[in-house]
């Protein structure tokens, strides 16, 4: 028991492990920060990137899952390295989004056609290089994970963390982005075409 006056205080090396730790948080609010407003600049709306941010949260399931899955063989904790995975897959997971709202918008603004049968192109047209580039990505970093070696427990837990949650929203993605797409597309071009209607109308 403490007497009146004193108190205890976390110095070396665990002052700055939490410090690290805080750092890493900010870190990955900043990344999908980034990633929101650079989608939003390409696609020129404030709404489909934020229908592909949806993919993060899948993702991070995911890699909460393969961590789980491979501490049911080896534990392996929730360090720097791991919790780093979580911002790489922010940058990789949003891809799969990226290719199906891109071919949908491609899709009604270039070919005219309606809301329901550019999803469904688009969602036919990807899914293909959505499953290549994700199962690239899987058995590019199974090695990692599987295979021992010098150093490879530094990694193990980073590479379960991108594995299970490249997996996971891969398959989600194609179950939730299209639907979602459905919900908004239509009010969303609407609101684009009066938009340019009352552009053109102001510049004549």
């Amino acid at each position: 028991m403490l007497k009146p006056g004193m108190r205890i205080r976390i110095s070396g090396s665990a002052d700055q492990l939490a410090q690290t730790w805080n750092y890493m948080v900010w870190d990955l609010l900043l990344a999908v920060v980034i990633v929101y407003l650079v989608m939003a600049i390409l696609l020129e709306s404030f709404i489909y990137p934020f229908i592909i941010m949806l993919s993060v949260p899948l993702a991070t399931a995911g890699g909460v899952a393969g961590l789980v899955v491979l501490n049911l063989y080896k534990f392996h904790a929730l360090d720097m390295l791991t919790l780093l995975g979580f911002v790489i897959l922010i940058g990789i997971v949003v891809n799969n989004a990226i290719l199906l709202v891109h071919q949908t918008l491609y899709q009604i603004r270039e070919h005219g056609l309606a809301v329901t049968d550019a999803i469904y192109e688009s969602t036919r047209n990807r899914i293909r290089p959505i499953f290549m580039s994700t199962l690239t990505s899987i058995f590019g970093m199974m090695p990692l994970v599987l295979f021992p070696g010098a150093g490879s427990e530094l990694y193990r837990g980073l590479g379960s963390v991108v594995l299970g949650g490249l997996a996971f929203s891969a398959v989600l993605t194609l179950a939730i982005i299209p639907p979602l797409l459905g919900l908004v597309t239509g009010f969303a071009e609407n609101r684009r075409h009066r938009s340019d209607q009352t552009a053109k109308l102001s510049a004549e």
